[in-house]
């Protein structure tokens, strides 16, 4: 079936003239209606537009374009829904933004555009970004295309859940504490979080603005490897994008992992490790000796101090990005006696609870008296932890984690428990802290249910092609990668 296929297999077939990018497009809008109404990843879709820009891509490649010079011509690709898209609903799964459509286009998505993708519809997410289990959407939440009682992770949940269940061929989405890999994780996907600055964040609606990261989900490593070639670089309007080069990632894909050093961190390897999740990870450990490479232990002392300095420095940056929805100059807007109660109103009714949780939290940290004790306090120990990772990376190549403690959950299970949420991300946090890249893939299922379990592998800053090569070396070696969730 063409929707199984992979974005490069799909490329191959599209330069063979063997399919059509309309054809491609048609597969995914076939393949929605088949499944998306036990799914809900998509939460809007403009059909006509998508296969607009389909025939477009059929005449590109009719009068001569390649692939060569558009890598992903005719490629149907979804957009998380807070990725500024002209003409697009903008709504970030919350109420706050009403009816709002985009005037302009993000970097990331004219970049896409220039390499001839197809951007078709916005996938669900956590509202505002703020979430991991895609359970905080005003568009009711999505489901986990291996177990629809369970969550597909978050807050990029909507992608993960989109490239699993086969209804495009990958999605964009945004890390900020590990919302890529975290769902890439829990759906079987490959989720990757390039460095702090590799991706332009122009015209990506920020949570956090010293965290967020664009990144792609996909299907396999060098899938994600073209996607990532495709956005990154420097860009003029971020001033947070570095003028690093971007290399060819998928020239550095294929061989083994002879002299390569994986840092294994011992205060990532915790009780409370789902003990089929540690099993995966050791054999991943060991099919990784196996391909070549030297495994040593390193520590990294601050580790049990991400959660709490995440959370700080993440709801602060978030009170202060928010407090631009008011809505006086676009999005909806609830009318009060005076332009106190018109905000107290709007936000009142706009923002869901986690929102408003995160808002109220980041405030407090930021208040006078209690900046110092919070907020400067956590910005020193991310310094810390910054340096856990320079000082492993002196010895080693790229660290290798579990990328969650356990198999998706169901829904509804940590709702009432925003700790115990929170928590569930702990393997993830300490990368965006500091800064560097980290990607992952699957590495192995559960038994009773068959749930997908992820591996992380963590790298250097813009280190992101010695992480492709490793996560494509293991990817190869193993079969996890072929298996697909039975909707």
């Amino acid at each position: 079936m063409l929707h199984e296929l992979t974005l490069s297999a799909l490329t191959a077939n599209l330069a063979a003239g063997k399919v059509s990018a309309r054809e491609a497009m048609q597969a995914c809008l076939d393949r929605i209606d088949a499944v998306d109404d036990r799914v809900n990843a998509f939460i809007s879709l403009d059909r006509d537009d998508a296969l607009g820009q389909a025939d477009a891509a059929d005449a590109a490649l009719a009068k001569g374009d390649t692939h060569a010079d558009k890598p992903l011509l005719g490629v149907p690709i979804s957009l998380k829904d807070l990725f500024c898209a002209k003409g697009q609903p903008v709504n970030c799964s919350s109420r706050i933004l009403g009816d709002f459509r985009s005037p302009y286009d993000g970097t990331v998505v004219r970049k896409l555009r220039d390499a001839g993708a197809v951007l078709f519809g916005r996938v669900n997410m956590d509202e505002f970004a703020m979430g991991s289990s895609t359970e905080n959407s005003a568009f009711g939440h999505s489901h986990n295309p291996w177990d629809l009682e369970r969550v597909p992770g978050g807050s990029s949940g909507g992608s993960a859940a989109a490239v699993a269940a086969q209804e495009c061929f990958a999605s964009i989405g945004t890390d900020t504490g590990g919302s890529l890999r975290q769902p890439a994780a829990l759906c079987g996907c490959v989720g990757l979080k390039p460095t702090y600055g590799r991706v332009s964040r122009y015209g990506v609606v920020a949570f956090a603005s010293s965290l967020d990261q664009v990144g792609p989900m996909a299907r396999d490593v060098r899938d994600s490897a073209v996607l990532l070639g495709a956005i990154a670089g420097q860009d003029p309007l971020d001033s947070t994008s570095v003028p690093v080069e971007v290399s060819d990632y998928t020239a550095v894909l294929g061989g083994d992992l002879k002299g390569v050093k994986l840092g294994l961190p011992t205060e990532y390897l915790t009780d409370g490790i789902d003990p089929e999740v540690r099993a995966a990870f050791d054999a991943a450990v060991k099919q990784c000796e196996v391909l070549g490479a030297e495994i040593h232990e390193v520590n990294m002392p601050h580790t049990e101090y991400g959660v709490a300095t995440y959370y700080i420095v993440a709801t602060a940056e978030a009170s202060a990005n928010l407090a631009r929805f008011d809505g006086i100059r676009y999005g909806e807007r609830v009318e009060g006696d005076d332009p106190f109660s018109l905000y107290c109103k709007t936000r009142g009714r706009g923002f869901g609870e986690e929102v408003k949780r995160r808002i109220i939290l980041g405030t407090y940290v930021l208040s006078s008296g209690y900046y110092d004790a919070y907020y400067l306090r956590a910005q020193k120990v991310r310094t810390l932890i910054k340096r856990d990772f320079e000082q492993a990376f002196e010895t080693v190549d790229v660290l290798i984690t579990p990328t969650m403690p356990i198999p998706a959950f169901k829904a509804g299970e940590k709702t009432d428990d925003p700790l115990q949420m929170y928590l569930s991300d702990i393997f993830t946090i300490s990368c965006n802290l500091a800064g560097t890249c980290g990607i992952s893939l699957p590495c192995g299922f559960t038994s009773e249910p068959k749930l997908p379990i992820g591996l992380q592998l963590l790298g250097k800053p813009f280190g992101e092609s010695k992480l492709l090569q490793i996560a494509h070396a293991y990817e190869q070696a193993t079969p996890w990668h072929n298996e697909r969730a039975a909707l």
